[in-house]
C-alpha cells in the first residue's frame, strides 16, 4: 500500500502522517521525492483505519498495490534503482559488463585474467570460489583461498569482484571480501539465504531459478528487499525447457517485463544460458538490444584446460571482439 503526499505537503505533516502510521504496526518505507513524498506500507494492511490518514488534507491519495511483491514492484517505486558497487553503475541507463572465469584456479590465472577484460573494457570481475556442482565428483572451488585470490586480482586491477554465496555458512566471509555477494540459480529459493542477503551491507546478484516464473523470481528479489537491503541486481541465465541443444533457453522476453513491473536493474548471462563459447556473443548483442542494464561473461584464457565451464568461456580475445560489438549496440539504442 502507498500513502501519497500532495507535492510540496509540509514538512511538519509529512511527518505527523509519518508518526500516525508508525502506530499501524506495519513496515513503512518513506520515499522522498523532489517535490513529493511517498510512504510505502508492507504487512498486513487489510484492517489498517486509513480514515485518519484519509483526513489529512495533505494527502493526495491511497494505492493498493496488487502485485505479490510490493518492494520490488514499480508501483511501490518508480525511478529506476541504480546500484552503486565502487566506481560501477548498473541500472538507470548505466551499463555494466561482468567477465572472468567460471572458477578461480590460481593467482596468475585471476591477476591475468583480470588485467586482460579490464583492458577490453570490463567494469567488473567474476570469479566462483565456491561452485555448487551438480555432480559431487567435480571441481567444488578453492573456498576461502579463492576468495584470498580474488582480493589480489581487484588489488592489481582495481576492479570490484562478484562471487557465489551457496549458503548461510561461508556468507560472513565472502561478504567480507566481496564487493557484490552473488545468490545462484540453483539458491534462487533458499529463503534462509535470502533472509541473510537481506541483512547484508552488500549488493545481491540474484540470478534466476531453472524454471522459476517471472512472479518466483520477483518474490525472492522481494525476501532481500524486506530484509533490508535494497541493492538487489537481476540476472536472467536462462531457464529449463524441452530443448537439449543448449544448456539452457535463454529468456529475452523477461527482461522489458522486469523493466514495466520492477525497479530493479537486470543483467543477462549469456553464458551459462547457452553453454556454447559460439553463442555467447550474439545473445550478448541481443540482450543489450533489448534493453538489459549488462553482461556477465565467462572468461577464460586457456578455455581447453579450465576447471569448470570450459566449453563456455570465451578466450580474452573473443571478449575484446563481443565488447566492440555491444558498445556499438549500445550506442545504436
Amino acid at each position: 500500500m502507498l500513502v501519497v503526499m500532495k507535492t510540496g505537503a509540509p514538512q511538519e505533516e509529512v511527518e505527523k502522517v509519518h508518526r500516525r502510521l508508525e502506530q499501524m504496526e506495519v513496515n513503512i518505507a518513506k520515499i522522498e521525492g523532489a517535490q513529493q513524498s511517498v510512504f510505502a506500507l508492507v504487512g498486513d494492511t487489510a484492517k489498517l483505519d486509513l480514515e485518519s490518514i484519509k483526513s489529512n488534507q495533505h494527502v493526495e491519495k491511497i494505492i493498493r498495490v496488487q502485485q505479490p511483491y510490493k518492494l520490488a514492484s514499480r508501483t511501490f517505486h518508480p525511478a529506476d534503482t541504480v546500484v552503486e558497487i565502487g566506481d560501477c553503475k548498473i541500472g538507470g541507463g548505466n551499463i555494466a559488463v561482468i567477465a572472468g572465469p567460471c572458477s578461480v584456479e590460481s593467482e596468475e590465472q585471476m591477476v591475468h585474467t583480470a588485467t586482460l577484460v579490464k583492458s577490453y573494457g570490463a567494469t567488473m570481475l567474476r570469479g566462483g570460489a565456491y561452485k555448487p556442482r551438480t555432480s559431487p565428483y567435480a571441481f567444488q572451488g578453492m573456498g576461502e583461498d579463492g576468495l584470498q585470490l580474488l582480493v589480489k586480482a581487484r588489488e592489481a586491477t582495481g576492479l570490484p569482484f562478484v562471487t557465489e554465496a551457496m549458503g548461510v555458512e561461508a556468507f560472513d566471509a565472502i561478504e567480507e571480501s566481496a564487493d557484490l555477494i552473488q545468490i545462484g540459480a540453483r539458491n534462487m529459493q533458499n529463503y534462509d539465504l535470502l533472509k541473510r542477503a537481506g541483512k547484508s551491507t552488500k549488493p545481491i546478484l540474484l540470478k534466476r531459478g531453472l524454471s522459476a516464473t517471472l512472479e518466483e523470481f520477483l518474490m525472492s528479489a522481494e525476501y532481500i528487499l524486506a530484509g533490508g537491503n535494497p541493492n538487489v541486481i537481476l540476472c536472467e541465465r536462462g531457464i529449463r525447457t524441452f530443448d537439449t541443444y543448449t544448456r539452457n533457453t535463454l529468456d529475452l522476453s523477461v527482461i522489458p517485463a522486469i523493466k514495466e513491473l520492477s525497479h530493479l536493474p537486470i543483467i543477462v548471462d549469456p553464458s551459462h544460458a547457452c553453454g556454447k563459447w559460439s553463442m555467447v556473443e550474439p545473445l550478448a548483442k541481443a540482450a543489450m538490444a533489448v534493453g538489459a542494464d549488462g553482461l556477465i561473461i565467462e572468461v577464460h584464457h586457456n578455455p581447453e584446460k579450465a576447471l569448470c565451464d570450459g566449453a563456455q568461456s570465451l578466450k580474452p580475445e573473443k571478449f575484446g571482439h563481443l565488447m566492440s560489438a555491444v558498445q556499438k549496440i549500445i550506442a545504436a539504442v
